[in-house]
């Protein structure tokens, strides 16, 4: 199992704040790789600079071992990193199927089936796979928060990735939600896609990850299983506090 992607000393200043400051992380072929920190640590900035919504101030990207720093987002979808947002911004008047159909006309399609009846057939295998049939013809703007964020994995899942970056999945979501939630997420690993996951709900990451990365201040301060990482000193200051070390067992 290969390294799949790569950031070296990665940087990001806004002005004279560094946001992200020289991170350096790997995810393997086939990892579920969990990310964590206070708010403000710099998780959704250095998604942002790995799908390239945002260029680095400084260091490099790699996808499969080719240089993919300062690629505009299409280019970066193409070769095939895709991701969620904590926001899901979806096209509210459309219905779910259509959503998801803008996403299977990605160029990464390879020149595939471009007609009506292919894109909506995988359109709607699609939304059947992430708990949504029979919500194909819904609005977006009538869907559930939960739905949305399903909604949202879909379109993802549509640009056929090979890494999936999710940020903060489980966000405004009950306890119900996300137990029918995580199998799902459990299920995308076991096919092969590389994932990282943002989250600030812990416990139920904890469950789903075998390795943890913290940035605290823009920078990586631990790396490790969740057990390590539930206790190390620098992670309960910055982040957990005493109750820290439940979070990898509980």
């Amino acid at each position: 199992m290969g390294i799949i992607l790569e950031t070296q000393e990665l940087t990001k200043y806004f002005g004279g704040l560094g946001a992200v400051r020289k991170v350096s992380f790997f995810l393997n072929e086939g990892e579920m790789l969990g990310m964590i920190g206070p708010n403000g640590a710099g998780k959704t900035t250095l998604f942002n600079l790995i799908t390239g919504f945002l260029k680095p101030t400084g260091g490099n990207i790699s996808f499969r071992g080719r240089r993919i720093t300062g690629l505009k987002p299409h280019e970066i979808v193409r070769r095939g990193i895709a991701r969620t947002f904590q926001l899901v911004r979806p096209f509210h008047q459309l219905t779910a199927l259509e959503n998801v159909i803008i996403s299977c006309l990605s160029p990464r399609e390879g020149g595939g089936e471009k007609k009506n009846g292919g894109v909506e057939e995988k359109a709607g295998r699609l939304l059947g796979n992430v708990g949504l049939s029979g919500k194909e013809g819904m609005l977006a703007k009538d869907l559930p928060h939960g739905d949305l964020k399903r909604l949202d994995l879909a379109r993802a899942l549509a640009t056929e990735p090979q890494v999936l970056l999710l940020d903060e999945p489980f966000a405004g979501l009950g306890l119900m939600e996300i137990s029918s939630l995580s199998p799902l997420i459990r299920k995308l690993s076991q096919e092969g896609h590389s994932i990282i996951i943002i989250e600030h709900k812990l416990r139920e990451m904890m469950k789903l990850v075998a390795r943890v990365i913290t940035l605290n201040f823009g920078e990586k301060i631990a790396d490790g299983t969740p057990e390590e990482i539930s206790r190390d000193e620098k992670v309960i200051q910055a982040y957990l506090g005493k109750g820290g070390m439940t979070l990898a067992t509980g």
